[in-house]
């Protein structure tokens, strides 16, 4: 019998669509024709690549109207915010257009050191990518490796998570509309195994994986022990911290920090899981958190009053609960009443935001990635202090600080001062949980390895090619 996923609606539990996985022999159908067809693709004219991407473009656009919806029924993200994705998406997939001459051009060396020859560097395509793409935001991090891997020359076999397939396979409707080739962009729903027994393909020349730490170390296990050293790239977990400094404009932080914690139910690599407080404002900060929070309206993400959804699975729910209960257990204490969000009872996905304070490191609340709608608030007496318990952690995503660096110069001073001491692939100051495509999307520690977007983004999928020509030969 063939193996079938099925993708589960979050806020109801019913079944929504399913998928057939291919056999090995499709498998292998699959990638022949994907490394025919690269060849072909990387000797069409860059100009005309990015052509095809402009149109590209557009024809997603089309699809606007439908996608909100649809993301809300696979992974529970209230409809209403589904256009900011549709935003984002294309933020990114322009700019990696608009650089991707300047970023894939040659580098050419002076030729005054060394008369009577000639120098240079060219970005040669890595040949077929796998990408691995995650459930949370399945538009906007695929968009980052798919999109410059094709304009750059590869092929590319796209996976989507089972709970999100119907995204890649718009992704890569909306790219052979525009006249990329089919073999090109090709959709693949596979099982664990049958992933692995694709990255383990002498065709497959590099996988991009977005997603938890134990299925980045599977997938680097699995490349390792193929033929010809497969490269990866891995954008893994995260449990980013902010610092509010005793100068922070507090109503403003106070909104940005509620938002880059609970939007998207906290499922994002990069929300903030854990915010740092200078003692001298730690109770009025607490106080505009929890007075926010308490304005969020949980319930069906179809409604478009609703701005908070389920979180993505029963398990992930449980999971969640399981953590902040052992919080409280320790000595935590929750700011936001059980009975302000009678929606969220044990045996559904609906997770009440969560305010915890009374929190310390010795917490998994504190430490491990939660992935939910969860925030732990503790109390810091100097910069010291807060980038000691920033950098006790596993994790190096993101992190931000929060003050006031517009009417206070020295702030900015210090703010620079912290960036140098944070481990971590990001440092925000005043803002969260976004990523500006013109800057490298990195992780340290257990956040990953490997970069996106950015020039550095064409360099992770192509690879150096030095040509070295004697002119003069006499």
């Amino acid at each position: 019998m063939p193996e079938i996923q099925t993708t589960i609606i979050p806020h109801n539990q019913e079944p929504y669509v399913t998928r057939t996985y291919p056999t090995e022999a499709e498998l292998d159908t699959v990638i022949a024709k994907a490394a025919v067809a690269q060849k072909s693709w990387s000797a069409v004219p860059l100009d005309q690549r990015i052509a095809i991407g402009r149109r590209f473009t557009e024809e997603f656009k089309k699809m606007g109207d439908e996608i909100p919806k649809e993301l809300s029924l696979q992974m529970g993200r209230p409809v209403s915010q589904g256009a900011g994705e549709i935003r984002g998406f294309l933020e990114r997939a322009n700019y990696m257009l608009d650089i991707a001459v300047l970023s894939l051009a040659d580098t050419t060396l002076e030729s005054t050191d060394k008369p009577g020859f000639r120098r240079f560097i060219k970005r040669a395509p890595l040949g077929v990518i796998l990408v691995i793409a995650p459930w949370n935001f399945p538009y906007l991090v695929s968009i980052n490796s798919v999109l410059p891997a094709i304009i750059a020359g590869n092929a590319v076999l796209l996976k989507p998570s089972p709970q999100t397939p119907l995204t890649a396979e718009r992704f890569a409707l909306a790219l052979t509309r525009a006249g990329v080739p089919e073999n090109i962009i090709q959709v693949i729903h596979m099982s664990p195994d049958l992933t692995n027994s694709v990255i383990s393909k002498p065709e497959v020349n590099f996988v991009s994986f977005t997603g938890s730490v134990p299925g980045g170390r599977a997938v680097a296990k699995a490349a390792a022990a193929a033929p010809g050293f497969t490269g990866v790239a891995l954008e893994l977990g995260g449990k980013d911290p902010a610092y509010v400094r005793a100068d922070a404009d507090l109503d403003y932080t106070a909104g940005e920090l509620v938002d880059g914690a609970f939007f998207n139910s906290g499922q994002s690599c990069c929300a903030v899981e854990r915010i740092y407080v200078h003692e001298s404002v730690y109770e009025s900060f607490v106080d505009k958190v929890v007075a926010i929070t308490k304005t969020y309206r949980l319930g069906d993400p179809t409604l478009p009053e609703t701005n908070l959804g389920p979180v993505v699975s029963l398990a992930s729910a449980e999971r969640i609960r399981k953590q902040i209960s052992d919080a409280i257990a320790a000595g935590a204490k929750s700011l936001i009443p059980e009975s302000h969000f009678p929606q969220a009872k044990s045996g559904t996905t609906y997770v009440s935001p969560t305010v915890l304070v009374n929190v310390d490191h010795t917490m998994e609340v504190m430490t491990e990635e939660t992935f939910g709608p969860v925030v732990g608030i503790q109390k810091v007496s100097s910069d010291e202090e807060a980038v000691e318990l920033m950098n006790d952690s596993i994790y190096g995503l993101t992190a931000s600080i929060w003050t006031n660096a517009e009417k206070n110069p020295e702030s900015e001073a210090a703010f620079l001062k912290l960036v140098d001491q944070l481990e971590t692939g990001t440092v925000f100051l005043n803002r969260c949980d976004y990523l500006d495509p013109a800057l490298a999307w990195v992780g340290v520690k257990d956040s990953g390895r490997g970069v996106s977007l950015s020039k550095f983004g064409y360099d992770q999928l192509t690879r150096p090619k030095s040509v070295h020509m004697k002119i003069k030969t006499s």
